[in-house]
């Protein structure tokens, strides 16, 4: 098996993220804007691209959880790096909406490859390969996703460049980003070279708050990201200043998964993950109970630096429960992440139209995340080993 330097693996994993998370998922939401502008596309039209987009990452959890082989597993990775760079670039050639609703189930699809398989596979290639089997170093591609996406969209803004040049701009920066991500992450040793793992699965139990724990943080996460941007345009002093706040949650959140790594090694993966929940309900609490804009700057910040330490530790902690098929245990506990992320916008986006503010959707993610919190103190339990 030919040697491939960590540095270079953990790159690979970075850049997959940022093509298939940061650019294929996360760049729509700075273009949206534009595209209404410039093309026909109506709020309510707007509102249903994300939603097939979101289809689509929940098909392919569906997909990595029934998938055992590792060998599939890397070709559905790479084929989700090129279904990632297409279907951006493709958005800059029509106006149709079936074919844009496609091509964002599709950076749908590519998401889950990239976040879901890209990191069970990096996973696996840590633990046989000798390192630590963390991965703070990989997810720091989410917060730098938010970074790129963000950083490119008002770059592209300052050039007057048309929603379709736009398009097209982020399809050539992902293709960039897609040969790294395909050429150094390694293919998985065949099934006679790996290192024997052993796998003696947690309770039937212990799984299931840990389900019910991640939507938990599901709701607390997506209820912050969706209306972190509106929440501070509503306050006077930062009127205007929503996209660069939603900046500061990726530069907060790209070097915090490497800080939670460090952190479990200290005290242990499910404190340290009790701390980032409790981080991030003050994050969503100070929005909800004061405008003071100093205040409300630092709980965005926090909200990056921990909702990302609660997906790298969850995720890691899970993948190492089942190490010799981790994405498919990470894929079980995205779903309920997923549909809290389904959820929660609605009643949240209710709630504001009954009170005219945010704050009582915050109140209620900030609730329902202390039960995810208390969850916790329960799964401290030492794991039961089962023999199914």
């Amino acid at each position: 098996m030919l040697n491939h330097p960590i540095s270079k693996v953990l790159l690979a994993g970075i850049c997959s993220l940022i093509l298939t998370v940061g650019i294929a998922r996360f760049a729509y939401t700075p273009l949206l804007p534009v595209m209404r502008a410039e093309t026909w596309l109506t709020e309510v039209a707007g509102g249903w691209l994300a939603t097939f987009n979101y289809m689509g990452y929940m098909s392919g959890a569906l997909l990595a959880a029934s998938i055992s082989s590792l060998a599939l597993k890397f070709k559905l990775y790479r084929a989700g790096l090129i279904i990632g760079v297409l279907s951006v670039s493709a958005m800059a050639f029509t106006e149709n909406m079936w074919l844009w609703s496609i091509l964002r189930y599709l950076a749908g699809l590519s998401s889950a490859a990239g976040l879901l398989i890209g990191s069970g596979l990096m996973l696996n290639w840590l633990l046989n390969n000798g390192h630590r089997p963390e991965l703070g170093i990989h997810f720091g591609g989410l917060g730098g996703g938010i970074i790129v996406s963000g950083l490119a969209a008002l770059i592209m803004l300052s050039l007057h460049l048309s929603w379709a040049q736009q398009w097209l701009a982020l399809g050539g920066l992902a293709l960039l980003l897609l040969i790294p991500a395909w050429l150094w992450l390694p293919a998985p040793a065949p099934a006679h070279q790996q290192t024997k793992l052993e796998q003696a699965p947690p309770s039937r139990q212990w799984l299931s708050l840990m389900i019910l724990m991640y939507f938990c943080a599901g709701f607390g996460f997506v209820v912050s990201a969706t209306f972190t941007v509106a929440m501070v345009e509503k306050i006077p002093s930062l009127a205007g200043w929503g996209n660069w706040v939603w900046m500061l949650v990726g530069v907060a959140a790209t070097p915090a998964c490497f800080i939670w790594d460090r952190i479990s090694r200290r005290i242990g993966d499910l404190p340290a993950l009790q701390f980032a929940f409790a981080g991030q309900i003050i994050a969503i609490f100070l929005p909800a109970l004061s405008l003071n804009p100093w205040l409300n700057i630092f709980g965005a910040a926090l909200y990056g630096a921990t909702f990302i330490g609660i997906v790298s530790l969850t995720l890691t902690i899970v993948g190492r429960m089942y190490p010799t098929n981790p994405s498919k245990a990470m894929a079980r506990l995205t779903l309920s992440y997923g549909v809290a992320q389904i959820v929660a916008p609605a009643i949240t986006g209710y709630l504001a139209e009954v009170s005219g503010t945010y704050q009582r959707g915050l109140l209620l993610a900030g609730i329902i995340m202390l039960v995810g919190l208390a969850i916790l103190w329960k799964l401290r339990q030492p794991p039961t080993k089962t023999l199914g």
